[in-house]
Parts: structure tokens; sequence; C-alpha cells
């Protein structure tokens, strides 16, 4: 099969790389593609918003299967116009995407079919915003109601801070038209954790259980950013909490889909918060994590691409996957600066000398070729994933095989899985 990945970051490189290895896979397309998906697949110089040009490069390249990796295609229609010319794609149509799209949309979804989550309200004048942040009490969570790539969430502990969020988005417009209107909702206590499923908009295949790290600095403090780590499995997604978010979360929200005329087909994200009253959603995404995907892919002990294509194709699922007993990290190298500003086209070494230790490779998420060299072109700019038996070796692995990467300014957390070392 002749495969294109549609996306330029670190999730899209893991993809390339995992479906390299199918013997299925006789060419794979990446578009844009970055230096190191290219070390798997011919890139094409097309970018994953521009979707006539990826149409008419799919009809023109014979693709037989597209994947998407992520969340602004999928927004904007690409898996509908792919299928409407007869092409086959894994990847949810614009309408069931809105799960990621619009938290409005999708936390009105919860509240009509009895999903549990926080308790919320949507709007788009910042009077009426003040006025519920005082109703609701602090501490509480303001968020864009539109993608704005994992920065658009602001936990605020003071009515000051609420205020202040309020005003970034709906009168300062910080997030442009994503935060045009926002979610405001209570602050929930617990352990964060994300779970992955594929989903056909009916029968649902399970995959594992990741936890990110999301603010820039150690101790989960700083501004949120797309993600600074992560780690698989998440002890605190035991068999019986996995359980429960299979049976109260996501068969619900896959049928909730399918009964509103939505079905949703593809990656499903859950991000979720476990309580003492137990798990409650905190989002949905329409596609993989990241950097979740380069902590579960890895463990994926069997080819992807037969998944994705029956889904595409309208094929049978299975109802369970095999997995490695190994521990995932993944530590994420960023450009000093982010997620604010920070400047780009730095030289980066040391990649090869990381990826000679046992069980590590390294995820390319903001590079570029620079005459040759490979320099860095991201806020995100690589991602350096690890297997160990136990989380404790993969932890040590990852943080050796970054002591062994260099690029000016180069930042990253020095407690990525704390909370399962803890344990």
């Amino acid at each position: 099969m002749k495969v294109l990945v549609v996306g330029a970051g670190g999730r899209e490189h893991t993809f390339s790389w995992k479906l390299a290895q199918s013997p299925r896979v006789t060419e794979l397309l990446a578009a844009p593609g970055n230096p190191g998906i290219a070390q798997h697949a011919r890139c094409l110089p097309i970018k994953d918003n521009e979707i006539d040009a990826l149409v008419a490069a799919a009809l023109r390249e014979r693709v037989d299967l597209t994947v998407v990796g992520p969340e602004l295609p999928l927004a904007l229609g690409l898996a509908d116009r792919f299928r409407e010319r007869g092409l086959a794609v894994f990847g949810p149509s614009q309408a069931a995407a809105r799960l990621e799209s619009s938290k409005a949309f999708a936390k009105d979804l919860m509240a009509r079919h009895g999903i549990p989550t926080a308790r919320f309200r949507a709007f788009t004048a910042a009077g009426t915003a003040r006025a519920w942040c005082r109703e609701l009490g602090v501490p509480l969570v303001v968020k864009a109601d539109g993608l704005a790539a994992g920065k658009g969430v602001i936990i605020c502990r003071t009515l000051d801070e609420a205020d202040a969020a309020v005003a970034l988005c709906l009168d300062q417009g910080a997030f442009g038209a994503a935060g045009a209107s926002v979610v405001i909702e209570e602050f929930m206590e617990g352990e964060e954790a994300s779970f992955f499923a594929i989903t056909d908009g009916a029968a649902i295949l399970p995959l594992a259980s990741a936890q990110d790290h999301k603010t820039v600095l150690d101790g989960d403090r700083g501004p949120n950013t797309g993600g600074m780590g992560a780690y698989s499995p998440a002890p605190v997604m035991d068999t019986a909490v996995t359980e429960r978010v299979m049976a109260e979360i996501v068969r619900p929200t896959v049928a909730a889909m399918a009964k509103e005329g939505a079905p949703f087909a593809g990656f499903l994200y859950v991000g979720l918060m476990i309580t003492r009253v137990g798990p409650r959603v905190v989002e949905f995404n329409c596609r993989f994590g990241d950097p979740e995907c380069q902590v579960v892919i890895p463990r994926l002990a069997a080819d992807l691409l037969p998944l994705l294509d029956a889904v595409a194709r309208g094929a049978s699922i299975p109802a369970s996957v095999p997995w490695a007993p190994e521990t995932s990290v993944c530590v994420v190298m960023s450009s000093g600066g982010y997620p604010g500003t920070y400047e780009t086209g730095r030289p980066i070494s040391g990649i090869a000398d990381a990826e000679a230790l046992p069980g590590v490779q390294v995820f390319h998420a903001g590079t570029a070729l620079r005459d040759g060299a490979l320099v860095t072109a991201g806020g995100r700019v690589l991602g350096v994933q690890a297997l160990g038996a136990g989380v404790g070796a993969a932890v040590d692995a990852a943080y050796a095989a970054v002591a062994r990467i260099h690029f000016e300014g180069a930042h990253f957390r020095r407690d990525i899985a704390r909370r399962a070392l803890a344990r």
C-alpha cells in the first residue's frame, strides 16, 4: 500500500516511523513532513491546511490510504473532501471533529448525554462571563472555545486572575477567533490522564493510557504548552478505572455522536481527571495526543497499518491488540522561551549519539535543514523517547539520551513521570 501521512510534528514522525515497519507499506509519503519523517517517507511540500493541494496530491500519487495527524486539517474538513473523491482516509469528519474544535459543542454533548465532566457555561460577552466566575467561585478554568494549540487553557485561582483571563480572550483577542467564545468551568481536583481508542463510529478498540505534562516548568508550574513530556502506561489508569472510562465515557460518547448524526471514526483522545468520585472528562481531541503518541505507539506490539486501514474502509477492527510490557517515557526538548517568543535556526547535534542508546528513539517535532545542517524550527523541537523495564529505567534512559543532544537555549523538564516514580 502507498500511504500518505499528513502533518509535520512529533506525532506524525511517530506514525511514519511505525508505519514504515509494516510489511504492507510499499511507499510512504508525508505532507509536509520534517527532516525526521524524511528518514522514512518522501516529503511533499504541502502544508497540512492546504486541503485542495492535499487532495490533488493524493489523486496524483494514487495514494491507497491517508492518515491525518493534526487537528487543524480535520477541523477544516479534509477527511470529508478525501471521501468525496473516493480516497480512503483515517480521521473523523469535520462534524465529528467538533469534539475538539469547539469545547462548547463537546461540553453540550456531554451535558445532553450524561457524560461526567465539570460544571460549565459558554460565553461571548465579557460581562456575563465575569458574573459566572463569581457565581461559580474559584478556582476555575477559562478555556478558549476553539483550537489554540494546547495553549488556550488558563487555570485561575483568584477572581482577579479569572477577570484577566476573560479579558485576554474576549477583550484583547489573544487567541484570535479561537478565543472569541470561552468555556468557563469548575476546577476539578485529581490526577490527570490521557486515554486513547480507535473507533469506526460503532466498534471501539481501546488503546493505552498515558500521562502528559502540560506546563513548561518542573513541578507543574508556568504556562501551558502543547506538552513537555509524557509516559505510558499511567499507573492511575488501573483496570478498574479503565473499565469505568470505557463504560461511562468512551462508549457513551461514541454512541452519542452516532445518535446525533456525526459518527466519530478515527483516534478518540479523552483527557481525564481522575477525581475522588471517579473519572471525569477534561477535554476530547479528535486525533492522537502529542507527545502522548510518542510514548503509546512505541509500545504497540502490532502492525498499525491494518487498524487504520480497516477504519478508513469500513472493515471490522479487533477488540484488542498486544502491548509491549515496558514503560515508555518521552522528554520534550524545546526552544528557550517557548511557549512565548523563541528563536529558531539553532544548530542541533547529538541525535545519532542519543539513538545509539538501547531503546531510544528521537522524534522530530520542530526541525529543519539549512544548508544541509539540522536546525531548530519550532517551539517544541524534539521528543526523546525511551523504553525501559519499569518507569525508573525508562526515565533514566530518556534523560541519558537528552544529555547527548545539544542546541543553544535548549529547555526541558527534569521531572517527567514524577507521579509514577512517586508511586
